[in-house]
């Protein structure tokens, strides 16, 4: 017999919808999936298996295939093991197939059948809208992130046990309400506040109008001048986002996994500081199996870079593209991905390679070629990076301007 459930996997930021088609037939036992499935897809066979009997069910001792649809779209994660779950025991019988075309399924089995936490499930909720689901099954950890979108219902489960109860019309377990769980997301929420910033009134100018145009800024300054501090504290100065702003912020994040457990949304503007051994791949996105970077990541947000000249050339040569468009391209033999990085680029560095060439305390030991060597890197990386730039040095005490 042949079984049907929906479950969707991650493009780019965005979701698509995935169709698990289960078959079991005669023959000597076994268990296959098809449609480009990547490792933790393959061995989610052996996790449906045990969570299926350790639920108190009956795992069919037949030959077994599951087919990930569209079948030409490489698969990744661990999110499909629910939805086979449930295809395996709807193709015996036990579950209503009628039942499961309204309701998309997500979610990892551990051996007992407890449900484990995905990541993406943002651009999941968004898609099971657009697609015109009645709703959405997902892991109760997940639960409060998906419930950010009107209109659908979402259903958290601990368990597979839960799950298969609440498909046979006997539900332990019901829809969360958005109006009563969806978070305040306009409130700001910073660990670092301007306000705590004493002195250093034209630094301080300098930055809030950078902030209020959305310039990139370089810092250049003695070890200790406040470059970091300030620079910590500049989103707290930045506008408001927006819940739009808020909702592609957190795709972003729900699709990497970083989205925290006790928040729906990313709800104030992010701060990235990357270490300067960051490879291209970790600033812009990409690998084998593409993930955004620090400048998606950054999206919306600051994204700065203490001791410029440290980067690698090549590293800093990549930027060119999210600073011109706001987004990142990543290609591949078999696919193309938009990543956006719309950010406030800021940069930190010391006025010569010793660092202490205006600070009024240390001396410097730097000679005259190596401090001109060092100002013509600066130039250099000002031409390729920063099209808009207002640039000040930061002095020890007073802050005056270079």
């Amino acid at each position: 017999m042949i079984a049907k459930t929906f479950s969707s996997a991650i493009s780019g930021i965005d979701a698509y919808i995935v169709q698990v088609e289960v078959d079991i037939a005669r023959g000597l036992p076994a268990f296959s999936t098809v449609g480009l499935p990547e490792g933790a897809v393959r061995e989610s066979k052996d996790r449906v298996k045990s969570a299926i009997k350790n639920s108190g069910f009956e795992f069919p001792s037949h030959r077994i295939t599951v087919n990930l649809a569209p079948a030409d779209i490489k698969k990744e994660g661990s999110a499909f093991d629910l939805p086979i779950a449930i295809g395996i025991l709807a193709a015996t019988d036990l579950i209503a197939s009628s039942v499961l075309s309204s309701y998309l399924i997500l979610g990892e089995l551990s051996l007992n059948g407890e449900i484990k936490p995905i990541r993406g499930t943002l651009p999941t909720a968004l898609a099971v809208k657009d697609k015109g689901f009645k709703g959405l099954i997902v892991p109760e950890v997940n639960a409060l992130e998906a419930s950010v979108v009107e209109g659908i219902e979402i259903i958290p489960a601990r368990t597979l046990g839960e799950v298969i109860e609440f498909l046979k019309g006997f539900p332990s377990i019901g829809p969360l309400l958005p109006d009563q769980n969806r978070p305040f997301f306009l409130s700001q929420d910073y660990p670092y506040d301007f306000n705590e910033v004493k002195g250093q009134e034209q630094v301080k100018r300098a930055l809030e109008i950078a902030a209020a145009g959305g310039h990139n800024i370089i810092m250049v300054g003695p070890p200790g001048s406040g470059k970091t501090m300030l620079a910590q504290r500049l989103p707290s100065i930045l506008p408001d986002l927006t819940f739009e702003e808020a909702l592609e912020t957190s795709k972003i994040y729900s699709v990497i996994g970083l989205m925290p457990a006790d928040q729906a949304l990313i709800t104030s503007r992010p701060f990235r500081s990357p270490h300067h051994t960051v490879s291209d791949a970790g600033l812009i996105g990409g690998g084998q199996i593409p993930r955004p970077g620090e400048v998606s990541l950054s999206h919306n947000g600051v994204l700065f870079l203490d001791e410029l000249p440290e980067f690698k050339k090549n590293v800093l040569e990549v930027l060119r593209q999210p600073l011109e468009d706001g987004r990142v391209t990543i290609s591949r033999a078999i696919t193309s991905l938009t990543y956006p990085a719309r950010f406030m680029m800021v940069a930190a560095m010391n006025p010569c390679p010793c660092g202490f060439l205006s600070d009024p305390q240390r001396e410097c030991h730097c000679t005259y070629p190596q401090i001109q060597r060092y100002k013509s890197w600066l130039i250099t990386m000002r031409s390729v990076m920063f099209s808009m730039i207002l640039r000040f040095s930061i002095g020890w005490r007073s802050g005056q301007r270079e």
